[in-house]
């Protein structure tokens, strides 16, 4: 557990849990905590039993606002896209009138990148680090967006080219994913128009007005998941005719093969027979002109296929 004190941007570091507890002179009191601290964290400032559930919960939690008489219980789901592969990190959040505390069960990156913000823009009060803490975790999602996006393209670009049966499972995964993601960020952008809209006496009235903003953006978000989810069934489909335009391919060149095949045969088979009359049989020269003219036929009837672009 790490407590700060921030004040105009500017980090202090405390080590002594119980100052926390009254209001600073000037900033707020910033504490980035694990799980295992809420123990500690809960008597001191009477954290909701409920919200400490969720905390500790092994299940994923469903982003939400809870309201409570001296704190606010916030849970955003934070998007990482590693190897490929997706994930939703949750990040809870107790916004009080002095202090914020951040539980989180993994690392989350943008507590990270919003240090130097907090510096930059001079912040001292909790509520303006929450709405800077949910606009870096929403467009975070417009970089795993547009990650998203170039994989989609690269995947069409490899079914249009080298159709293989491994894309149908990369397709089916990627469309997976995404339908889960859109799914979590309806209740995400229900947690940012209630920050938006609804009469919340710990956020500053004209900072309210900003969390507007940061739901516009969750909206772009939602709209361009499902714009993916559509690509997705496009693409599906271009994997369903390219597998058949290729089957169609083969069953061509067999075709081709069995048709240039089928007079060649008829001649073995005339020339097979065992009669002792057969009037080339005796022929000096018979059996090279007989090979003679099967090549010959062979090859203009392969002539006739190519030129017809048949093959």
């Amino acid at each position: 557990m790490k407590i700060r004190l921030v004040n105009s941007g500017v980090f202090t570091t405390m080590d002594d849990i119980k100052e926390t507890l009254a209001p600073p002179a000037e900033g707020f009191y910033w504490i980035d905590a694990d799980v295992e601290d809420l123990e500690l964290l809960q008597p001191l400032f009477n954290l909701h039993d409920l919200a400490v559930e969720d905390c500790l919960s092994e299940e994923d939690q469903r982003p939400k606002i809870e309201i409570y008489e001296s704190h606010y219980f916030i849970v955003v789901n934070s998007i990482r896209f590693d190897d490929e592969e997706i994930f939703l990190r949750a990040l809870n959040v107790f916004l009080g009138r002095h202090y914020i505390i951040t539980v989180t069960k993994q690392k989350i990156n943008e507590l990270r990148v919003l240090k130097p913000m907090l510096w930059e823009q001079e912040v001292s009060e909790p509520d303006m680090f929450l709405y800077l803490l949910i606009d870096l975790v929403v467009d975070n999602y417009f970089s795993v967006g547009d990650r998203i996006e170039a994989r989609i393209e690269k995947l069409e670009e490899d079914i249009l080219m080298h159709t293989k049966k491994s894309h149908l499972s990369e397709i089916i995964g990627l469309r997976s994913e995404i339908l889960w993601l859109k799914k979590m960020l309806g209740p995400q952008k229900e947690v940012i128009n209630t920050l938006n809209k609804k009469d919340l006496r710990l956020i500053d009235d004209q900072l309210q007005k900003y969390f507007s903003d940061i739901y516009e953006n969750a909206v772009k978000i939602s709209e361009t998941f499902e714009t993916y989810r559509d690509l997705m069934g496009n693409l599906r489909e271009a994997y369903q005719s390219s597998i058949a335009n290729r089957a169609n391919e083969i069953m061509r060149v067999f075709t081709a093969i069995t048709t240039i095949f089928m007079p060649l045969t008829v001649i073995t088979g005339i020339y097979g027979m065992n009669f002792e009359n057969i009037p080339e049989i005796h022929t000096k020269y018979g059996y090279y002109g007989v090979i003679g003219a099967m090549v010959t036929l062979g090859c203009v009837m392969l002539y006739v296929f190519r030129k017809k672009e048949w093959l």
